[in-house]
């Protein structure tokens, strides 16, 4: 069926009929109608021409507007008449009264390939697509939604209290919105709905003056399988095997048969290790069997899939004979390669159904589980026992995210790679995930979604349970051309997955190091409980910076501090320390002065976060002094031994100030990463702690927290 848009007044009588609040109009044929129709809706007037081919009257000059007597509207309907074209199809004369207002809104309907209907918000007019500022959320929505979504408008200012204008009436502007989303759930054959301009009045009422609805096919219908769809000890067989298999070992180094036997051996894994290989080679020490059939049956969990693409179907068959419940699957060669590799693909899938086998990848890097010592991998690293566990399409993600984890020294719970995701998928794992008692945050990379509303039940069932951070890969036209290639999965609409992120309470993270930050301070310190922070510094543009960064998103703010915090700072600092947020101690701290400030800044019912900058630099002097050709005489021994200790107290201040008052007392240096040996950061790791490498950096991750917290009810 061809798409159509219904006329203007079809439209607003459609969603007026779903509770918008609309124009009061008539449509009318000639001019002497139009004339009456005026009369009776009461002067300023708006004439327009309409019909279902018009939807862009304003360009040619179809909208007559502020007509205040008899005689100016029976000439705008004459010229308009006049103006109408062969090719417009059947017209009228649409009379509407002029709605007083300066502010303007637009509320809309898209339908995404993926996430299917999508509600619109944003600055509306003329205007709107220049400015393009709006927000996107998936269908439903609640009024919380729409509240979010005008808050986050980078023209939210012009809605509030402004210029003598009354803030927009928010409960007239929820009877358009939630109209829009009912009539896009009523019928599944609108395509999208404009409506645009809604306009705000002086006194903040809204009215929708213009709409458009988009009439076509209905989408099919798709299916969504229920979260969970695996049942946990399928899981339990991947994340915590009593045994695992590796199956096509092999004695060459280089191949991933070798690796992976390597990797789950050197891991220490605490189960059974066996291993196939059609020569019968002794890997590692390790007696192959050629076939899967020569196991004992029920001692082995987990299958590793080192094998052809060819030889996987009847595999998987031989698992469940000797009761191996999950597969991994590192081949390649099917649904991102070509049709044939589709193929395959499914074949696979369905021999895994019929055999009730979790089948993992194919395509992918590997399984990771710390409790168990269980290091199923084709590539490095393993990383240090934690509670954060992640999950990604891209395997190459699980590493570099495992490679942060070492370099900070906050751990990794679990960590797996979907790969092609042909049967279990980033939902399925972080859905799991959320439930497992051994993960504090969630990691997340992913690239392409197949089935929204499915993507979306299980990160709404694992966010009240779970932090969730998650990037996205795919967020330009090249990414998703990029992501398309790699993992074979579609990738949505950019602005539709942000909106469900903010949605439900996903962390959305910029880049893979601010994911992990964010990662790692849940998994790590408590919740802010609000936005207050202060900021403690030896290292006066870093504060700067810092107060800088955390101010640029208006989530956070700087702390207020107090008469009875001003006097005890004043106490325990020189007289020429800032006085201020940041609390620059301008080079005068003592022996005990810093963990005294931060036990101040953290005590204080005024402040719900700290966050401490310059740790450290004792130490670094250390380093120099050890390096050097002098030490250790002329007391250098001594002085660096102090120097070290002292970070060492400063670092334990803030560890335990965080467990004593709940609140979360962040470090942030950069030698972090110029150099972990250092006492400060060191003793940060020791403690299971996150020494960030800037304090921006620091402040960013908290603001994600504190968003995550104010989401889920646990924030003001």
């Amino acid at each position: 069926m061809a798409s159509r848009t219904l006329s203007e007044a079809d439209s607003k009588r459609l969603l007026g009929s779903h509770g918008a609040i609309v124009s009061r109009e008539e449509t009318v044929r000639d001019a002497h109608e139009a004339v009456d129709a005026a009369v009776r809706i009461g002067y300023p007037v708006v004439v327009k021409l309409v019909g279902e081919r018009l939807s862009h009257k304003s360009e040619r000059g179809l909208v007559r507007l502020s007509l205040r007597d008899v005689d100016a509207v029976h000439e705008a309907a004459m010229a308009l008449l006049a103006a109408a074209r062969p090719d417009d199809g059947e017209v009228m004369l649409l009379v509407a009264q002029q709605v007083a207002g300066g502010r303007e809104l637009l509320v809309g309907m898209v339908r995404d390939p993926v996430f299917g209907a999508v509600i619109v918000l944003g600055a509306g007019g003329t205007s709107a697509e220049a400015i393009a500022d709006t927000q996107m959320r998936p269908a439903p929505l609640t009024r919380r939604d729409m509240d979010e979504m005008l808050d986050s408008l980078s023209t939210r200012a012009v809605y509030s209290e402004f210029r003598n204008q009354r803030p927009v009436n928010r409960d007239q502007l929820w009877k358009i919105v939630d109209a829009v989303a009912r009539a896009a759930n009523e019928r599944p054959d609108i395509a999208s709905i404009d409506v645009n301009p809604v306009i705000v009045g002086p006194s903040g009422e809204c009215v929708a003056v213009d709409a458009l609805v988009e009439i076509g096919e209905a989408p099919p219908a798709r299916a969504s399988e229920p979260v969970p769809r695996h049942d946990d000890a399928a899981f339990g067989a991947l994340f915590d095997p009593r045994g695992v298999v590796i199956v096509g070992a092999s004695s060459h180094p280089g191949k991933f048969g070798f690796v992976s036997l390597h990797n789950l051996l050197a891991s220490g894994y605490l189960g059974k290790v066996a291993a196939t290989n059609l020569s019968r080679e002794n890997v590692l020490g390790v007696q192959t069997v050629e076939s899967l059939d020569e196991l004992p049956p029920g001692e082995f969990d987990l299958a590793f899939f080192c094998t052809p693409a060819s030889a996987n179907e009847s595999l998987v068959a031989q698992c469940a004979s000797r009761g191996i419940r999950a597969v991994f699957v590192t081949s390649a060669g099917y649904g991102e390669a070509d049709a044939d590799g589709r193929a395959r693909e499914a074949a696979l899938v369905d021999a895994a159904r019929r055999n009730n086998v979790l089948l993992c990848g194919p395509n992918g890097q590997g399984v990771v589980s710390t409790p168990r010592a269980l290091c199923a991998q084709i590539v490095a690293p393993y990383p240090p026992a934690g509670r954060i566990s992640i999950a990604s399409q891209s395997g190459n993600f699980v590493s570099s995210f495992m490679n942060l984890s070492r370099a900070s020294g906050v751990g990794v719970a679990r960590a797996v790679s979907a790969g092609n995701a042909a049967a279990v998928d980033v939902a399925d794992y972080v859905e799991w995930m959320s439930r497992d008692s051994a993960t504090a945050s969630i990691l997340s990379y992913i690239e392409g979604v197949n089935d929204g509303a499915r993507l979306r039940d299980a990160l709404t069932a694992a966010v009240a349970r779970k932090p969730v951070v998650v990037v996205k890969g795919g967020a330009s036209a090249a990414g998703a051309r990029a992501a398309a290639s790699h993992t074979g999965a579609l990738a949505s609409d950019d602005a539709v997955f942000d909106g469900l992120c903010r949605q439900i309470g996903v962390v959305r993270a910029a880049d893979p190091d601010e994911a992990f930050d964010a990662a790692a301070l849940l998994a790590t310190a408590p919740l802010p409980r609000g936005p207050r922070v202060a900021i403690l510094t030896t290292a006066g543009g870093w504060g700067v910076v810092t107060s800088d960064a955390l101010s640029r998103d208006g989530v956070l703010e700087l702390a207020a501090l107090p008469d009875d915090v001003m006097r005890a700072l004043d106490g325990l600092l020189p007289a020429r320390w800032s006085r201020n947020n940041p609390v620059d101690c301008a080079g005068g701290e003592t022996r005990d002065t810093i963990p005294a400030v931060l036990e101040v800044l953290a005590m204080s019912s005024s402040v719900d976060a700290v966050v401490y900058l310059g740790i450290g630099i004792q130490s670094n002097q250390a380093r120099l002094m050890r390096e050097g050709r002098f030490h250790p005489e002329h007391g250098l021994a001594r002085i660096i031994d102090y120097h070290e200790r002292q970070d060492e107290r400063f670092a334990e201040a803030a560890c335990d100030l965080t467990k004593s008052t709940g609140k979360p007392v962040l470090v942030a240096t950069e030698l972090s990463l110029a150099d972990p040996l250092n006492a400060g950061p060191a003793t940060l790791r020791r403690r299971g702690a996150m020494c960030f490498a800037s304090g921006p950096r620091a402040v960013r991750a908290l603001a994600h927290a504190y968003r995550y917290a104010r989401q889920h009810g646990e924030a003001r």
